[in-house]
């Protein structure tokens, strides 16, 4: 298919952005010429290294395991802590960079057109590249943002980011230096040096996770499990472990089926089940329940990742063996044995209050339960709910839409029209499943 008119045009260079990145690696690089590392005090050298994982712990706890993915709740103040922490990282506020768009990646990972950081444009694209566009994610608009509008902490953090921002990253560190005399210092290494780790460390979840490691628990997209990038960065390396989870709330009185984005399903507050797996970030947020201060910890279900593992062994016995790889659970014919259901008894049942049905290749499908979970947004189950009003056009202002034509599109939408689910995704939509249709 040729690409669209959208698709071709030149995407605008990010002139101030790109020039502050880089302005900051040339200034790093003329102060450490100045004053070389052998030559730096150690308590400057050991802040240095300090203010970089606390800057990391702002972004791995913080904006990507409670923001982004929701996979605790935190306090008030822990929340403002790791607010001003992912702050002194320069990455953006938590709506624009920690949420917003990198829920978008999730959604479509490896997309070269919605993907902001695809791995399936390089791996320099996806480690900076990406930095010195302003590119128009023409499907943000799609990505839930609710949860963060209502965070009083989000709301301020994003109005006055960039006083934050360099009041955390560029003067903190002098002052503090002032303590033993080294000013300078500091703010060459703990300033600028320590931004240029925290940067490049994290970009490298977008490209060397994406690039070289092992995929255990699933290969839908290109994640990877990397253990040195895991030691660089709080505990992020098992990205496939990530990016191949499916949750249900480690809480005994929620009432949620469970918690799913692509990336199969990352809503875990760890970044591997194993106690073995270097991930301080897990640790931090432990802690911080075992305070008080964290509710909420997801994690997934036992048998969800022997499940994701047995379907990664059996498509590498099924390669080895050159036998049949149809895998997919979702093209499987398990032989229904449940109950089947005319078109009068789906809308008498679709028609309860509060009740969100989907018809997905001809299975009618109860998602009321996990609507509340679905990282995509209650809204976005309901639109193609049965029984919903709808019209055909891009606007509504078409026709309403049929029965049939409302299966279509949401099978569409499921398959990869709004996004690309995974193997885990799949699965869930068989577990619940509640009748076939005639």
């Amino acid at each position: 298919m040729p690409p669209t008119a959208a698709e071709t045009v030149k995407t605008p260079i990010w002139w101030s952005n790109g020039a502050f990145f880089v302005g900051v690696h040339v200034a790093a690089v003329a102060g450490m010429w100045y004053l070389p590392p052998a030559r730096a005090t150690r308590q400057t050298l050991l802040l240095a290294v300090f203010l970089w994982q606390a800057a990391s712990m702002g972004i791995t706890v913080g904006y990507h395991r409670l923001y982004s993915h929701r996979a605790f709740r935190a306090a008030l103040p822990v929340r403002m802590f790791l607010a001003v922490l992912g702050a002194s990282a320069f990455q953006g506020s938590v709506k624009v960079r920690g949420c917003l768009r990198h829920r978008l990646h999730h959604r479509f990972t490896d997309d070269p057109r919605h993907d902001p950081y695809a791995a399936t444009k390089g791996l320099l694209w996806s480690h900076m590249g990406w930095i010195f566009f302003k590119s128009q994610y023409d499907r943000m608009k799609t990505i839930e943002s609710k949860d963060l509008d209502s965070d009083i902490v989000v709301r301020i953090q994003h109005k006055y980011y960039v006083p934050l921002a360099l009041l955390t990253g560029f003067v903190l560190p002098p002052a503090i230096g002032l303590l033993w005399r080294d000013p300078l210092g500091a703010f060459i290494y703990a300033g600028l040096v320590s931004r240029l780790l925290i940067w490049h460390c994290t970009f490298l979840v977008n490209s060397l996770a994406h690039w070289d490691g092992l995929q255990p628990y699933s290969d839908d997209n290109t994640s990877k499990s990397n253990l040195l990038l895991a030691l660089l960065t709080c505990g992020e390396g098992n990205h496939n472990f990530v990016s191949s989870w499916l949750l249900s709330p480690s809480d005994s009185n929620s009432n949620a089926a469970h918690w799913l984005l692509q990336h199969s399903f990352p809503q875990d507050f760890r970044s591997g089940p194993s106690l073995l797996d270097w991930d301080p970030s897990k640790w931090a947020i432990i802690l911080l329940h075992l305070l008080g201060l964290a509710s909420g910890l997801r994690r997934a279900r036992v048998e969800d990742i022997s499940a994701a593992r047995e379907h990664m062994l059996q498509k590498e016995i099924a390669l080895v063996y050159s036998t049949d790889s149809t895998t997919d659970l979702e093209e499987q014919d398990d032989g229904w044995s449940g109950e089947t259901w005319t078109k009068e008894r789906l809308a008498e049942y679709a028609g309860a209050d509060g009740r969100c049905v989907l018809l997905l290749r001809g299975y009618v499908v109860d998602v009321t339960d996990y609507m509340i979970e679905h990282p995509g947004g209650a809204s976005l189950l309901s639109r193609y709910a049965v029984g919903e009003k709808r019209s055909t056009g891009n606007h509504g202002d078409g026709e309403e839409e049929s029965e049939e034509s409302r299966q279509r599109t949401a099978d569409w939408a499921f398959h990869g029209g709004i996004n690309k689910h995974s193997q885990a995704a799949k699965r869930l939509m068989r577990r619940l499943r509640i009748a076939k249709l005639q």
